[in-house]
């Protein structure tokens, strides 16, 4: 077939060449399985898409109703909606001087106290009150005034109003150990400032710290 003989020679002699110059012509690549690093590259992005998206491991709770408004159990310069299973009461200040210390806290005074009477968690939410400052500088002192260490302040919002966070680990004389707690402040329009915090043996419990979210995240000023 002459048409096809140049073509053909053209070919036998590009082979003869490659040859004699001691290459080999490399096979077509094949489809193969990424390398190890970039396997685990993708998979690392993925799990971190996924990650992102999973919501805090802390449990629902359902709220049981609010707590700080008329009719409930505290009269607060705040309401939120309290955890199903607690139950709150009233602080009143008392008469003798020489006991202030038990019902005050660096530069706040409680005012309401939360129990959670109806799960098996030793814990408590407390609402507390100073009279003047800012958020975070009230709630440092609040914090530094317990036996703690640790401190980490962070801004947030409670609700829809601006506030301050403190996450850190205060020390239990009765199991002699350290535990985390944490604890808010947000400022009213009056001025005064107010610290919602969790105390108890087990403050760090999910169910507790899910109760305490709660509050936070449905917070409004009264």
């Amino acid at each position: 077939m002459p048409v096809r003989a140049p073509f053909l020679r053209t070919a036998l002699l590009a082979a003869a060449l490659l040859t004699a110059c001691g290459t080999t012509p490399e096979p077509a690549a094949t489809p193969s399985a990424a390398p190890s690093g970039e396997a685990t590259g993708e998979s690392a992005g993925r799990t971190a898409g996924k990650a992102a998206e999973e919501p805090s491991r802390e449990p629902a709770v359902k709220a049981a109703g609010p707590l700080g408004g008329p009719g409930t159990a505290c009269a607060l310069p705040v309401s939120f909606s309290l955890a199903e299973g607690w139950e709150a009461k009233a602080i009143e200040k008392p008469k003798d001087p020489a006991l202030t210390s038990l019902v005050t806290q660096g530069p706040a005074t409680v005012l309401c106290e939360a129990k959670s009477e109806g799960t098996p968690d030793i814990a408590f939410l407390r609402v507390w009150t100073a009279p003047k400052g800012s958020a975070r500088s009230v709630l440092k002192a609040f914090a530094e005034a317990d036996e703690s260490k640790g401190i980490v302040l962070t801004d947030l919002k409670a609700g829809a109003v601006p506030a301050v966070e403190a996450r850190y680990s205060v020390y239990s004389k009765l199991t002699e150990e350290w535990r985390r707690t944490r604890s808010f402040a947000v400022r009213t329009d009056g001025g005064a400032v107010v610290v919602v915090g969790l105390a108890g043996l087990d403050s760090g419990e999910d169910a507790v710290t899910a109760a305490y979210e709660l509050a936070k995240s449905t917070l409004r000023l009264s």
